[in-house]
């Protein structure tokens, strides 16, 4: 069973051509989807309903026509609102499908700059804004294409991409202090963030988190807090309960095997832990899915 990565590395397309656009729906696929990040560009845009994504530490409730821009790194995370339906697409991209060279003039003038944070956008782009009205038809035009991007579009697909790039560097926003220190606090918990990952199924203590990270038990509590609008125990716990859900859905394994799988000793616990989250007992949970 494949499981979300927090640093998703897989290659989304082909290794010819690194782009792949992805349908998503709320709850159908899935309730949510844990802090993670990647190297691609991501492009989301709401179709139907409304969610909240959390971009670094800032939560953002997105709606039918919004576009959200995701520069490679950013941490970000899915999450329904309350019992609100939701569809979207993701439009991932490598920067290296436009230029393939790191020594060329235009990496260095157009894209270099957000990758090392000089430059960065507004993530949040609202129905009817500017750039919304601008980036709107070419993000269109890739979903429209999205099934034939590598039989006879490619090039259709890299215009459109261009074009995207053209205009986010037209109206991109100077990174300021605030948020390259908010940058390089998250740098220094991702070693919480991927033991969380790696081991979920064992017990795992605030100490030994706070060691990997380098910080007192205190601080890294703090620290975390900060970043995630959550205790550490709480992000544990739900990321936990994201993992019990998937193998329920994906899985015929027995309910309580799930639950020890999934770290969670009690039973009872497990199960009051999951019907507050997804409003179903694991149970009835299952008997959702079609």
């Amino acid at each position: 069973m494949k499981e979300p990565l927090l640093h998703e590395t897989k290659i989304h397309g082909t290794k010819d051509f690194p782009y792949i656009v992805y349908h998503g729906i709320i709850p159908d696929y899935f309730n949510s989807y844990p802090l993670h990040w990647h190297d691609e560009v991501e492009i989301i845009y709401i179709t139907k309903g409304k969610m909240k994504i959390t971009i670094w530490s800032n939560e953002y409730k997105v709606k039918e026509g919004d576009i959200v821009i995701l520069m490679p790194q950013t941490i970000h995370s899915f999450e329904q609102i309350e019992s609100s339906n939701s569809e979207y697409f993701n439009i991932l991209f490598s920067l290296s499908l436009l230029e393939s060279s790191s020594e060329s003039a235009c990496y260095n003038k157009y894209i270099k700059p957000f990758i090392v944070h000089e430059k960065n956008v507004n993530y949040h782009e609202e129905k009817g804004s500017k750039l919304n009205l601008i980036l709107t038809p070419l993000i269109c035009s890739l979903i429209e294409h999205r099934r034939d991007s590598y039989t006879n579009c490619e090039y259709l697909v890299k215009s459109n991409l261009y074009m995207i790039m053209h205009h986010l560097n037209q109206n991109y926003i100077s990174s300021d202090k605030k948020d390259t220190l908010l940058q390089i606090k998250y740098e220094k918990i991702k070693n919480a963030l991927y033991h969380v990952q790696n081991s979920y199924s064992n017990r795992i203590t605030v100490k030994e988190v706070a060691d990997l990270c380098g910080f007192s038990e205190s601080h890294f509590m703090k620290l975390f807090k900060e970043l995630t609008s959550m205790s550490f125990n709480s992000y544990l716990i739900n990321y936990r309960l994201e993992m019990a859900g998937k193998q329920i859905k994906e899985t015929d394994h027995k309910i309580v095997d799930i639950a020890s799988n999934c770290g969670f000793d009690n039973h009872s616990y497990f199960t009051r832990s999951f019907q507050k989250k997804y409003g179903l007992t694991p149970a009835k949970y299952r008997e959702t899915i079609d």
